[in-house]
């Protein structure tokens, strides 16, 4: 599988301050003026309450892991195991992702593990926010 291309989210107007904040090494989440609320993934509008006064804050790069599956199927850009990771950010929102710096075993992702953000640069357009265990971080 080497050598084929892995498949790369395309930015759109909505979401494209996300994908400058981490091309910047910043994981940017969204914010509402109205009801407070944080949310992921990007869009113009509060999930909560509809309100479109919607501010982007930074996030503080930790989570904990919520959920994951661990393929055994290499697939285009991921070479067999990986896992599938939904993490729990410390800001409250839930993110889909990978968990990347340990073994992908049941044994190494163990629920509610301190995880931390680090940046995969793709291209000159998209760096993906990926995640591994905090111990980890130097």
């Amino acid at each position: 599988m080497s050598g084929e291309k892995k498949l790369l989210p395309q930015p759109t107007p909505e979401t494209e301050h996300f994908w400058v904040g981490t091309k910047n090494n910043e994981l940017l989440l969204q914010k509402c003026g109205s009801c407070s609320s944080v949310y992921f993934p990007p869009q113009p509008f509060c999930p909560d309450c509809t309100s479109s006064d919607v501010n982007i804050i930074p996030a503080s790069g930790k989570a904990t892991l919520y959920s994951y599956c661990i393929s055994h199927v290499s697939i285009p850009g991921f070479e067999a195991p990986y896992s599938i990771a939904v993490v729990q950010l410390d800001e409250g929102p839930r993110m889909m992702t990978n968990v990347v710096g340990c073994p992908q075993t049941p044994e190494a992702l163990i629920l509610d593990m301190p995880l931390v953000v680090i940046y995969e640069k793709q291209n000159e357009e998209i760096t993906l926010p990926l995640f591994q265990p905090a111990e980890v971080e130097a």
